[in-house]
């Protein structure tokens, strides 16, 4: 479609930052406490607070029961058989195992008469300490909610995140491989442990149970056949077959008929203890030694969620509201350690498992849920036979789409390297450092690239396209023209204490000439000039001092004619004259340079001058200021008035205008009259006014 070209006429005042607040009526915005809107009591509050810390009471009551139902009970009881072997998260399990291994070593359980381990002792100790630090990190992740501290969720770039859940994936990926090839590997964590269990995993590839790897192989096959079916029959079918639990009950009866534990040496998930320990406080005294450990571990276990959360969020269109997370996840964690749980979160696997199953709500979470309770209280004997390189193979299956994201390292390439730089940095920080340090080092490295990004912000010298006004960057817009005798500068990022000094010396740069120098030259002339003044008057001094000496003697030598004294009285009133001529000629001048700086101007003292008499700084970027850039652009007023360049700005945003009367940075020679409302306004003024002169408020600007 093409699309007419429609001219338009806006004629108006030209105005300056104080004009525009008189036309505007400009006033302060008085701000409300936020405390007082806490205080606040009324029906509809108590209602959105309920509905808030409670949602489930706002989507349930409209929950499709006939759409939805079927497919969440399919993935409920999908992922909680996959949930019967393992504990949720693999990160979040050799974190706690790390913590309760430092803290009730096999050491301090030792019999004394063969030094063996007390094992019933040590786990009973470890059991408390696990307990006890869930509920610390409960704890402290409700406390971290009900704070709002979820606003550090805004620092997870969506990059930051896709390499980060990559980086976990594989993760996932790599402990999947000890159930996929049947070995026994050593328990790691920290730093590189992905990278040990790699190599030890290829290390003992030739001790890898035939079986396993069969199961494994079979059962992923099926999984990958039936998602396939599910794509093509998408259309024909009510709702997605479901794979996983048909695989997985269906492994389980293999198992159990054909006997693959004891004839093929296939590994499975073997007693599941049956009840329920009754509710336990926690040892508060323990609470001193693990709140590091817990701390730590809660941001963590947030950091998974969340961006577990926000991945889910980006692929179904809704918002996770991260405090709410943290409220809930906190509350798991709290209600869990009463019951001799350990700490928890998000699994990235299970996750998977449930969207590709059908899952919708968390309806499918409760189903889950209820189903374990079900299972660890009377039906865990059922799932003894199912293999686990089944298992492993549904979640591997399940990786797919994480692992899929890989192909963002393309698509960053085209659009935007520094996101791609975020992403690579997170994925291989993530996978060095593990979950924890990695998160971690991936955050900071992200903020330092935002902090060297604006210090390293594209600066241009500004045109005006023809008839129009807009101004535009002459390096970029060929038919934009500078406007003769004034500069136009603009910086793409806002102006602080990073790269106040390199906005300043871009801005001298882009002028076209060396103001420093031309500063420099011109104060070396004037100090010349007033030596020159001071010699003249101790010359004077000393003449006067030797006529009155002169004047002495005359009167004490008596053959001295008259004729001769009165020559030589000539002769020293006309050294005197012209002397005295000379002095008052250099005092004059000097005290025109104070009043109307004519005899130290740049022209005057055979120094070289700008190609322009007015500089505007076009200031629309600048979304906040500092003390030192008050100071920078003060700098830049005193600089470019010294080599007779007025020095205008235009486009600050109000809160900027605020700022900037909070630093006291108008005074006597920078007014409100110096800020215009847009570049075209400071333009049209400057080129009124080539020199320094009274402000003109009846000056109209035409577009």
């Amino acid at each position: 479609m093409e699309l007419r070209r429609r001219d338009y006429h806006v004629e108006r005042p030209l105005l300056n930052q104080k004009q525009l607040e008189e036309l505007g009526r400009w006033s302060s915005v008085t701000g409300t406490h936020q405390w007082r809107t806490w205080l606040q009591c009324s029906h509809a509050r108590a209602r959105a607070l309920l509905l808030q810390y409670l949602p489930v009471l706002a989507w349930l009551p409209r929950y499709p029961v006939r759409d939805w139902l079927l497919g969440d009970l399919l993935s409920g009881l999908s992922v909680a058989i996959m949930q019967l072997p393992q504990g949720t998260f693999a990160v979040m399990s050799v974190m706690v195992g790390s913590v309760t291994e430092s803290l009730a070593p096999d050491e301090d359980f030792l019999q004394d008469l063969n030094s063996t381990v007390n094992e019933t002792a040590r786990d009973a100790a470890r059991v408390q300490l696990a307990s006890a630090l869930s509920v610390l990190v409960g704890l402290f992740q409700v406390g971290l909610g009900l704070v709002h501290f979820g606003f550090v969720v805004t620092y997870l770039s969506e990059p930051l995140v896709h390499g980060y859940t990559t980086a976990a994936s594989v993760q996932v990926f790599i402990s999947q491989l000890k159930y996929v090839f049947g070995l026994q590997l050593s328990s790691r964590s920290g730093p590189l442990s992905i990278i040990y269990t790699l190599l030890e995993v290829c290390w003992k590839l030739p001790q890898s149970v035939v079986g396993t790897m069969v199961t494994a192989l079979v059962a992923g096959v099926v999984l990958v056949v039936v998602k396939l079916l599910n794509d093509k029959l998408q259309q024909h079918l009510p709702l997605p077959i479901p794979g996983e639990l048909l695989t997985l009950i269906g492994a389980t009866g293999i198992s159990y008929g054909v006997g693959l534990k004891h004839r093929f040496g296939v590994d499975v998930v073997g007693d599941i203890p049956a009840g329920l320990l009754p509710p336990v406080a926690p040892n508060s005294q323990l609470f001193a030694k693990l709140v590091g450990n817990a701390f730590a571990i809660a941001v963590v276990g947030f950091a998974i969620a969340i961006s577990l959360g926000k991945i889910f969020a980006l692929r179904h269109g809704y918002r996770v509201d991260s405090n709410q997370e943290l409220v809930a996840l906190g509350l798991s964690n709290l209600i869990g350690g009463v019951f001799q749980c350990f700490p928890v979160s998000c699994s990235m696997s299970r996750s998977l498992v449930q969207e590709s199953t059908g899952g919708n709500t968390q309806v499918a979470g409760a189903v889950s849920s209820l189903f374990i309770l079900i299972i660890i209280v009377k039906l865990g004997e059922l799932f003894q036979d199912l293999p686990k390189a089944v298992l492993a193979a549904a979640i591997i299956v399940n990786l797919k789409g994480m692992l899929m994201q890989f192909t963002d390292i393309c698509s960053l390439w085209k659009a935007n390297r520094m996101d791609l730089l975020i992403w690579l940095v997170t994925f291989v920080a993530t996978i060095l450092l593990n979950l924890d340090l990695g998160l971690a080092a991936a955050v900071a490295f992200s903020l330092l690239l935002v902090v060297f990004r604006t210090q390293l912000p594209h600066y241009s010298i500004l045109g005006q396209v023809p008839d129009t006004d807009i101004y535009r960057d002459v390096a970029e817009y060929s038919e934009a023209r500078e406007v003769p005798g004034v500069k136009v500068f603009r910086s793409s990022a806002t102006v602080y204490f990073a790269n106040a000094e390199l906005y300043s010396d871009t801005l001298k740069q882009k002028c076209g000439i060396d103001v420093d120098r031309l500063i420099s030259r011109k104060k070396k002339l004037l100090k010349k000039k007033e030596l020159k003044l001071k010699r003249l008057l101790k010359e004077e001094k000393l003449q006067r001092q030797a006529a009155a000496s002169k004047g002495t003697s005359v009167s004490i030598n008596a053959n001295t004619s008259i004729r001769d004294i009165e020559s030589n009285n000539m002769e020293g009133s006309k050294a005197k004259v012209s002397a005295g001529k000379e002095l008052e000629d250099t005092a004059a001048s000097g005290q025109e340079d104070a009043k109307a700086p004519d005899g130290s101007t740049l022209k005057a003292l055979g120094l070289p001058q700008p190609d322009f008499h007015s500089l505007v700084l076009d200031l629309g970027a600048l979304s906040f200021v500092d003390t030192v850039c008050l100071k920078s652009l003060k700098n830049i007023f005193r600089d470019f008035r010294e080599i007779e360049v007025e020095v205008y700005m235009a486009a600050c945003h109000t809160p900027v205008v605020t700022q900037l009367e909070a630093g006291h940075f108008f005074d006597a020679s920078i007014t409100k009259q110096h800020l215009f409302a847009s570049v075209h306004d400071a333009v049209v003024f400057a080129l009124q006014h080539p020199r320094s002169g009274p402000v003109s408020p009846v000056s109209v600007t035409q577009l």
